[in-house]
């Protein structure tokens, strides 16, 4: 979960059992229930993950009741954990992708996370099968229209308060909303009724790295058993479900869940991420010359973040007589004076942040401003879905294309979506045991070794479609 959001909700001393030892299984054992948890999944007709803070810490993100989460130093009076990573470059886990590529087989039908981090989304698991019982702090809605926008930054408040924009759509414009749970908020009913109906219809319902504590989630996946289901849990500590289980691991959720994809022979397919960017070149003309304004921004607009972003260099390979000049501030902006007359070449070089597997990526922009470029709006499905395919077929991350544009007689704008990270997940056959100098921090562990790949290179795009990607605006 994000250390952002546990620093936001209000104080609250009884936050349930914390710091419970983790317990290791022998690897024998664990080996044996994997093989069992992969029957139980290949009988499954309708199988719902149901998912806590567990499956995540293999990204980085601290849980909340483990010997070193949130909860048990908050208690001990040591504060908030540190995260190895800021929590908009966190990249979905192992179990995330697996989960993808689980659903993408027909074997799961529907996951209930408890989570607010996003990466569920941000792995590409589809939406409307996906019930966000706590919210997700990277994530607006329109009360009016109920319109959903996922954003690449965390939102700035929880409890389901107002934030500083506006839905987009023409016919609404209503303020949005956070959709973060505070303590003593109520769970949305469209999230509770559909993680309700799926855990009724569920034969198996397995809960992944969760202490099953808070209610009334954590009584969901008994759901099942009144209805001839069974549960299955893999969790390092114990919880208060195990006896009703008919399966129990206690075992590191990565290694347990690449046990289960190989014994179904499904490979976890690749992270791969995109983000994207907005440019906006504004200009007025004065006698010969013309004073030109260039701006690189979100394309949530001037007052949300590039989280992504570091910096952004603006040189003119083909003017000597143009200074290049390296912005550092967000909003980026350049502001410069030509002559009317004299088209140039701008090359935008785009310095990614921590977090990113590619340093940089280039943008090339040709400006004349005695001529007006075609607008047009291609289809952005399509275009990231090559641009993933192209990703992942070179092993190469900083790729961009072009997504729209709009030109004006004064200004034109572009939007560009560009591959940022690519993450592989190796399933090896690694021992099971717990790493003997480091019984205690498990966040990093992980049964794959995740290389992520890429640098500034350009390739031609295939045409194989292949991933859902973030930031869209997302009509449930």
């Amino acid at each position: 979960m994000s250390l952002g959001y546990a620093e936001k909700l209000s104080y609250r001393e009884d936050v349930g059992t914390v710091g419970m030892p983790e317990i290791f299984e022998p690897p024998e054992l664990v080996q044996n229930k994997i093989e069992e948890l992969a029957a139980m999944v290949q009988k499954s007709k309708h199988l719902v993950v149901f998912t806590g803070a567990g499956i995540s810490t293999s990204s980085g993100i601290p849980d909340f009741r483990g010997p070193k989460g949130v909860w048990t130093l908050q208690r001990a009076g040591k504060g908030v954990p540190n995260a190895s990573l800021p929590f908009h470059r966190a990249v979905p886990s192992l179990t995330h992708m697996a989960l993808v590529e689980l659903e993408r087989a027909g074997f799961l039908k529907f996951v209930i996370s408890q989570n607010v981090d996003s990466l569920h989304l941000r792995s590409g698991f589809p939406r409307e099968k996906l019930a966000e019982l706590h919210g997700n702090s990277f994530k607006e809605i329109c009360p009016c229209c109920k319109t959903e926008y996922l954003r690449d930054f965390e939102i700035e408040t929880i409890g389901l308060k107002d934030t500083p924009r506006r839905c987009s759509d023409k016919n609404c414009g209503a303020r949005l909303k956070d959709t973060v749970l505070d303590w003593d908020d109520a769970l949305p009913p469209e999230e509770m009724n559909s993680a309700k109906e799926h855990c009724r219809s569920a034969d198996l319902v397995l809960c992944l790295g969760t202490s099953l504590q808070i209610t009334p989630a954590c009584n969901m996946p008994l759901m099942s058993i009144k209805n001839g289901g069974r549960v299955a849990i893999v969790n390092l500590q114990a919880t208060p479900k195990d006896k009703k289980a008919s399966l129990v691991i206690h075992g590191l959720v990565d290694k347990v869940i690449a046990g289960v994809m190989s014994k179904l022979s499904l490979r976890i397919p690749p992270y791969i991420r995109t983000d994207f960017v907005q440019l906006t070149l504004r200009h007025s003309v004065k006698k010969k010359c013309v004073r030109w304004t260039l701006r690189v921004t979100s394309i949530h607009g001037l007052r949300a973040p590039l989280p992504f972003l570091q910096s952004v260099k603006v040189s003119f390979p083909e003017r000597p007589d143009m200074k290049s000049v390296v912005l550092k501030e967000q909003p980026f902006s350049l502001q410069r004076e030509t002559s009317m007359n004299k088209p140039f070449f701008m090359l935008l070089t785009l310095n990614f942040s921590d977090g990113c597997s590619c340093l940089s990526s280039s943008i090339g922009w040709p400006v004349d401003f005695q001529k007006q470029k075609d607008s047009f709006v291609r289809d952005r499905a399509l275009v990231l879905r090559e641009l993933h395919s192209a990703a992942e077929q070179e092993s190469c991350a900083g790729q961009q294309e072009i997504l729209e544009r709009e030109s004006l007689p004064r200004a034109e704008t572009s939007i560009h979506g560009i591959v940022t990270n690519i993450v592989r997940y190796d399933i090896e056959d690694e021992k099971l045991a717990p790493p003997k100098d480091d019984l205690m921090n498990h966040s990093h562990s992980n049964p794959a070794k995740r290389h992520m790949e890429g640098t500034d290179c350009h390739s031609p795009l295939p045409k194989k479609p292949k991933y859902f990607l973030k930031d869209e605006k997302l009509n449930c």
